[in-house]
């Protein structure tokens, strides 16, 4: 998913310590997309001499993971444009150590973007080495000034095309890696599909329409992600509009989901969850929410409904994700697929039978737009969107499953 194109400014990104892990989700969100800059390296001592989509992914993409900055540098045969802090801890702050590397990226020439909460350019020590290196510093999450921002207007009932907002069950869980490849997914199926972000790592990544939204005064964060969603309906006149999430709506810190649900109103929502995780990521004395509970919580909350369900697949073997997802369908009686090892068909196909009419505008131009049962594990899948009757090949597996496992 990475762009390589020569047009754009060269960037190192850094993630000492970080990189695959939650606290390094904005370096793990450019190495798989960018379309502002091309990502020459990622600095992470502890993963040198990985390939960073490997790494990420099992798929190599050509981007190394460097152990210094001066390994970066010396690779890329120039001093590239842009060093991109990739860290994402929950206090937003820099440690002594990061605040060194990114001052040697100042001292070299190099421009420094920076998404954390401590704003960098406001810094006397970063204001004057960026002063005297000739270099630019850009806070992704400085908000405007307050007499810029939006308070809701009621706008969004403006907006004809449906919504579609990608939610979870906790933070750093791929809520916009899942929303990136769903956009990519309709798109490639013909369908005009444009994404809102509402994080650092979004803006960060060249998308258009997007706002950091746990940058802002609560008060102006429905109406901000309200007018990001009517800018792209105007800016684009899609088929579908796809929203970034945050958080999740239960979680006790982050409650940006509760802006992102009232301000864009949308018709449907992806919930995306990792079974294999007990706790919340940065919070390890708070229990993960169970899939069930959310997603009645998010059903409850606003008027939509929850279309289906991605899964993340950390520490989970392909066969265990394919039992996971089985199960979800069968208890929650909604399609689920897991983005990152499944065709991306699913994604597509999960909208379209929620909103056919997505594909309406696709089917009228190219005569039809067929959507095949699906393939799991070599058997036919019930089209997904209702509970599967008993006796389907899924709910037979799920038995067997479970016969299996008294017998062991």
């Amino acid at each position: 998913m990475n762009t390589h194109a020569p047009a754009q400014s060269t960037a190192v990104v850094y993630c000492e310590g970080q990189f695959g892990a939650q606290d390094g989700k904005t370096a793990n969100g450019l190495v798989r997309h960018s379309e502002k800059y091309a990502i020459l390296s990622v600095i992470d001592s502890q993963h040198a001499g990985r390939d960073a989509g490997e790494l990420l992914d099992g798929t190599p993409n050509g981007i190394p993971v460097l152990s210094s900055l001066d390994e970066a540098i010396s690779l890329a045969g120039q001093v590239p444009d842009y060093l991109i802090c990739g860290v994402a801890p929950a206090d937003g702050l820099l440690s002594d150590a990061q605040r060194v590397v990114l001052l040697d990226g100042i001292a070299r020439g190099m421009h420094i973007i920076n998404g954390l909460h401590e704003f960098l350019a406001d810094d006397v020590e970063f204001a004057a080495a960026s002063l005297f290196a000739g270099v630019t510093i850009t806070d992704i999450r400085r908000p405007r000034e307050k007499k810029d921002l939006h308070l809701f207007s009621g706008r969004i009932d403006s907006v004809t095309c449906p919504r579609i907002a990608v939610l979870g069950t906790d933070g750093a869980i791929g809520k916009r890696t899942t929303a990136t490849l769903v956009v990519q997914a309709l798109v490639e199926r013909g369908i005009r599909a444009v994404m809102v972000g509402t994080g650092q790592t979004t803006i960060i990544q060249g998308g258009r329409y997007g706002v950091a939204l746990d940058a802002l005064v609560p008060q102006f964060c429905s109406g901000e992600v309200e007018n990001q969603v009517v800018a792209a309906f105007e800016g684009e006149d899609p088929d579908v509009i796809i929203v970034e999430g945050q958080g999740a709506l239960s979680h006790p810190a982050y409650l940006t989901s509760a802006h992102i649900l009232r301000g864009s109103r949308p018709e449907g929502v992806i919930v995306q969850h990792a079974p294999r995780r007990r706790v919340l990521g940065d919070f390890p004395m708070v229990a993960m929410p169970t899939l069930g509970s959310e997603i009645d919580l998010i059903e409850a909350f606003a008027a939509t409904r929850v279309i289906g369900v991605t899964v993340n697949h950390e520490g989970m073997t392909d066969a265990e994700i394919g039992d996971a997802i089985d199960d979800i369908e069968l208890e929650h009686g909604v399609p689920a697929t897991d983005p990152l090892t499944r065709p991306l068909d699913r994604l597509v196909d999960m909208v379209l039978q929620a909103m056919p009419a997505v594909g309406e505008r696709v089917r009228s131009a190219s005569t039809s737009l067929p959507v095949e049962p699906r393939e799991l594990d070599g058997e036919k899948r019930r089209a997904p969107g209702l509970s599967h009757p008993r006796g389907t090949s899924v709910e037979r597996r799920h038995t067997q499953r479970g016969l299996r496992h008294r017998l062991n």
